[in-house]
């Protein structure tokens, strides 16, 4: 017994420092690149806008697909807007994707352009719950706004409920131009990123990546296994 802790606790430790290697690379990432852009280019104008459920709203997930489906929406004047996510029976106003629809419509963007799907749970019954709604228009371009590690499995779930065009909008965060974190000194002494700001911010946001990427991977694996897509 004490011998199998020994190895798990070896195994873990193992995993940890090969984690903290790659922070200090790019390859968490191209991988998170590569999950947002394996199958998701536009290639039509989309029919449907839809945007998946991020947890609770105001929330940096929600807020992230919010922004990126104004944009979508302000460059696709003539595209329904959908938004997936649960809400409580009989409770829609104050509900979350009732707050994501606020947050969208406070852009400027026409109110009469929303449908709501709010019975899915997940991805896969989130998918199938639209292809009931949209079940006579399959062959409608959707595109689907979401997190960039999270786009590969919705567009792949969204095909597999029988939908033929769905391509990605992956919300991808914006990053910080390195120099507007030195101070006046450091900037006038010419110092090469002198607080290490690397070390300070890249690599704790790439340990986090490789933290999305896993999740992502079984994700892939158990839908995958369960025929979802």
């Amino acid at each position: 017994m004490i011998k199998t802790i020994k190895w798990i606790i070896l195994g873990l430790g193992s995993v940890f420092l090969v984690m903290i290697v790659l922070s200090f690379t790019s390859l968490p990432f191209w991988a998170i690149h590569h999950l947002a852009t394996a199958n998701s280019a536009i290639e039509g104008t989309p029919d449907y806008i839809v945007v998946m459920g991020a947890g609770a709203m105001p929330g940096a997930g929600g807020l992230m697909r919010c922004h990126f489906a104004v944009q979508a929406a302000t460059a696709w004047p003539r595209a329904k807007i959908l938004i997936t996510m649960p809400a409580t029976p009989g409770a829609f106003l104050g509900s979350e994707p009732y707050k994501m629809y606020e947050e969208i419509v406070r852009f400027g963007i026409g109110r009469n352009r929303f449908v709501f799907e709010t019975r899915g749970t997940d991805t896969h019954t989130q998918a199938c719950a639209i292809h009931e709604i949209l079940k006579n228009e399959t062959h409608k371009n959707l595109l689907i706004v979401s997190s960039p590690a999270h786009i590969y499995r919705c567009i792949l779930s969204f095909e597999k409920c029988g939908f033929v065009h769905v391509d990605g909008l992956p919300a991808f965060q914006a990053s910080l131009a390195d120099d507007l974190l030195l101070s006046e000194k450091e900037m006038e002494e010419g110092s090469s990123l002198a607080r290490n700001i690397s070390l300070r911010y890249n690599v704790w946001a790439y340990f986090k990546l490789q933290v999305d990427f896993a999740r992502e991977v079984l994700a892939l694996t158990y839908y995958k296994v369960k025929g979802y897509i």
